[in-house]
């Protein structure tokens, strides 16, 4: 299990650092289908994976990427309110095919699952994306290992003791130790390529370090959705870790938070 999972794991940093390299409509087509994988995914716990419901979500995340890449839409706020519309419409004209909770789910999913991520690629778009999106992993899968040796080696104290018994709050501050640290030896090794100095590299741990307590909530959101349905992994696409969303629960709320952070600094 171990081999397997630090195989695929090694595989996925592969794939990523790629993508990030790249940019541009590679890393535009490999989030849209992260993001349709990861809707997917929550599609299935909600029992609305193959139905009506489900492949109109899966719509939605092409247009929604279709819009980021080439903009024809005048403000993102009339995509939301069409689709929720167009959702309402399958709930009523098919009553009572549907479930209200399942209505919720294909709105929810979309803005949890791709909307989210979809900054990820926004933040690869930014003035020195290229290296500024690394940010993203760094207070994200960067946090998750920090928190998780920190965690083996002085955790005492339960963070969520119902929802996650093995995590702690030793932990998650070496989570955010962790991250902010990589960041700032990663600033410091970029400062030319980022344009920064001493100030700067302090500021992009900052942000990290928000990053970071932000990917924690992501994470155990992700475990809480899994709890309410009674589901280990979410899928079994990356062997050794789970579906997208297990790989990517913390990354879906870091990026939005990284990329406005950036926007402000």
């Amino acid at each position: 299990m171990f081999a397997q999972r630090l195989i695929s794991g090694i595989l996925l940093v592969a794939v990523t650092l790629v993508l990030f390299i790249i940019g541009g409509n590679l890393l535009w087509l490999g989030m849209i289908m992260v993001s349709v994988m990861g809707v997917f995914e929550l599609n299935r716990v909600f029992g609305i994976s193959d139905k009506l419901l489900g492949i109109v979500a899966y719509l939605a995340v092409i247009v929604w990427y279709a819009n980021l890449r080439m903009p024809f839409l005048p403000e993102e706020m009339l995509f939301v309110s069409v689709y929720l519309i167009l959702l309402l419409a399958i709930y009523v004209f098919s009553y009572p095919k549907y479930r209200t909770d399942q209505v919720l789910a294909a709105f929810f999913g979309f803005f949890y699952v791709a909307l989210m991520l979809s900054y990820v690629y926004r933040t690869r778009e930014l003035p020195g994306g290229v290296y500024l999106v690394w940010l993203i992993l760094l207070c994200s899968w960067g946090s998750d290992t920090c928190a998780y040796c920190v965690g083996v080696l002085f955790g005492k104290h339960k963070m969520a003791p119902v929802l996650s018994p093995k995590k702690s709050i030793e932990g998650a501050v070496g989570g955010v130790a962790g991250a902010m640290l990589l960041t700032a030896i990663y600033g410091a090794v970029f400062a030319k390529q980022l344009g920064i100095e001493r100030d700067g590299i302090l500021l992009l741990a900052a942000v990290s370090g928000v990053g970071a307590l932000v990917s924690m909530v992501g994470d155990l959101a992700a475990s809480a959705i899994k709890r309410n349905y009674d589901i280990k992994d979410y899928g079994t696409l990356i062997p050794g870790h789970g579906g997208i969303l297990d790989r990517f629960d913390s990354v879906i709320i870091t990026a939005p938070m990284v990329y406005y952070l950036l926007l402000m600094r």
